[in-house]
C-alpha cells in the first residue's frame, strides 16, 4: 500500500454506506480511518471472527491505518457479515483425532495433556533420562 497523508489536518468528513459521515481520509476511493476513528458498523476480520461471522464474500469498504501508516487492516461491514460455518459431526471428529495424534508420544504411545513437540516426537517424561544421560557421560 503507498502511503497516504495521516495528518489530522487533511481529514474530511466522509459519506458512508448508511448516510452518516465520519472523519477520515478518501484513497483512491477507500475510505481511510484512524485507530479509534473508524465508525461503528465496521469490524476487521478478528473482530467478525470473535462475534462468529465472517465477510460472507464482500469486499472490503474501508481501511484502518495506526503507527503513522505502519500497520492497518481492512474493515468490513457488519450488516454485510455473515454467520460462520458450524463443523460437522464428521469434521470434529477428525479433529480430534489429528488432536490426538499430536498429543500420542512417539516411543512410548502415551496420550499427554500437551502437544508434544514435533522436533523431537517424544514426551516429557521420554526426554528426561535421555538428557539425564547425556549430561552424566559429558560430566
Amino acid at each position: 500500500m503507498e502511503r497516504a497523508s495521516l495528518h489530522p489536518a487533511r481529514s474530511q468528513w466522509i459519506e458512508l454506506w448508511n448516510g452518516k459521515y465520519a472523519l477520515g481520509w478518501d484513497h483512491h476511493g477507500t475510505p481511510v480511518f484512524r485507530y479509534r476513528w473508524a465508525p461503528g458498523g465496521l469490524a476487521t476480520r478478528r473482530q467478525l471472527r470473535a462475534m462468529r461471522m465472517c465477510p460472507g464474500g464482500q469486499e472490503p469498504y474501508a481501511l484502518l491505518v495506526w503507527r503513522n501508516g505502519q500497520r492497518w487492516a481492512w474493515l468490513y461491514r457488519l450488516d454485510l457479515a455473515k454467520p460462520s460455518r458450524t463443523a460437522s459431526p464428521a469434521q470434529l471428529n477428525a479433529l480430534d483425532k489429528a488432536m490426538q495424534a499430536r498429543r500420542t508420544c512417539g516411543q512410548c504411545y502415551q496420550v499427554a495433556d500437551y502437544c508434544i513437540p514435533t522436533s523431537d516426537g517424544r514426551c516429557v517424561d521420554c526426554q528426561t533420562p535421555a538428557y539425564a544421560d547425556s549430561y552424566a557421560t559429558a560430566a
